[in-house]
């Protein structure tokens, strides 16, 4: 039997000889660029869905074979999971193609930051010989005699602690989710809250999912136990971190440097008062904050692998029932095997 994978609103505008090479020799694929270009036939002759975006619920209505939705990225917290598990569909995420990089990123944003990198090539462009003065950098401190906070110890957020421990960096998490004697397989401390996390830390590194319960978790009251001198980083996603408190702890002072990759809205804002403040350039806010657009995942190497494992992961299940990933498993009306 060939199985027919879909892929219903393509984000990737080269060619397709990733996607179709992931599902071979098992199943065939086919694309549509935009959902509304996708015909009657197709949505209802699908074996598979691989889409980052969720299905709208009119074309989902249509569907009468799908066995899988795969949305191949890490974060699910736009798709309709109930919506899903009440048609008995299993909802995947492919979480595994950007850990490296966006712990990569995370360190990448914290040294720029203690290290002054973005900092002294600034002002060296300005001045390449009045600013030739290593001591200017307002953020230096010596690596191994620092604390690096994890909130979230899961895949990226280990991969992180175990590189800021290859600095010699003492390195502590909250995830309250995680069973007792997690810390003592990566070497690392535990704490019980988040006051703590950022009372004892001069790093902190977000790696949580965003979920109802962890939307805004990074609020006024947390930064207010912040240790001086603190540095925030978030490579996870933005509505994680309240913009309004963390735009108070910086011009306060409370928060000393912040690195974000993601914002609660993206493309940014710009008449928020933090990214207003960062575009023009305030005094108060000048090296202090670093912003990168949603990058963090990207190399070449991890694309390839977002594009591969979400038709590599629905054709596994199609031909031999192996579940992978699953994220709707409290609303499947069906029992599934499911792995991972």
């Amino acid at each position: 039997m060939t199985y027919r994978i879909l892929w219903p609103h393509m984000r990737w505008p080269d060619k397709r000889e990733v996607e179709i090479a992931s599902v071979r020799p098992d199943a065939t694929a086919e694309f549509q660029e935009n959902f509304e270009d996708v015909t009657e036939e197709q949505w209802a002759g699908c074996d598979a869905l691989v889409s980052y975006l969720d299905v709208p619920a009119e074309y989902r209505a249509k569907l009468s074979r799908c066995k899988i939705f795969v949305s191949p990225k890490v974060g699910f917290d736009n798709i309709d999971l109930r919506a899903w598990g009440e048609l008995g569909i299993p909802v995947s995420n492919v979480p595994d193609y950007g850990t490296m990089e966006v712990a990569d990123h995370a360190i990448a944003l914290m040294l720029t930051l203690m290290k002054g990198t973005a900092y002294h090539s600034d002002r060296l462009r300005k001045d390449i010989v009045g600013c030739w003065q290593p001591a200017l950098n307002p953020y230096g401190k010596r690596l191994s005699t620092c604390s690096f906070g994890v909130v979230g110890l899961g895949r990226i957020g280990t991969a992180a602690a175990l590189r800021a421990k290859a600095f010699g960096m003492r390195v502590a998490f909250y995830d309250p989710y995680l069973p007792n004697g997690s810390e003592l397989a990566v070497g690392v401390e535990r704490v019980h809250s988040l006051a703590a996390l950022f009372a004892s830390s001069d790093v902190v590194s977000i790696h949580a999912p965003l979920s109802e319960e962890t939307r805004k978790l990074i609020d006024a009251e947390v930064l207010s136990h912040s240790k001086e001198g603190l540095i925030l980083i978030n490579t996870a996603r933005g509505e994680i971190v309240d913009l309004d408190a963390l735009h108070d702890a910086l011009k306060g002072g409370t928060v000393r440097a912040a690195g974000l990759d993601v914002l609660p809205l993206e493309p940014a804002d710009p008449e928020h008062p933090l990214i207003k403040a960062f575009t023009s350039e305030e005094g108060w806010l000048h090296q202090r904050l670093l912003l990168t657009p949603h990058s963090a995942f990207f190399t070449p190497e991890s694309v390839r692998d977002m594009r591969f494992k979400g038709g590599e992961l629905a054709v596994t299940y199609l031909r031999g029932g192996r579940l992978q990933n699953v994220v709707n498993g409290a609303f499947l009306l069906h029992d599934f095997q499911t792995e991972g």
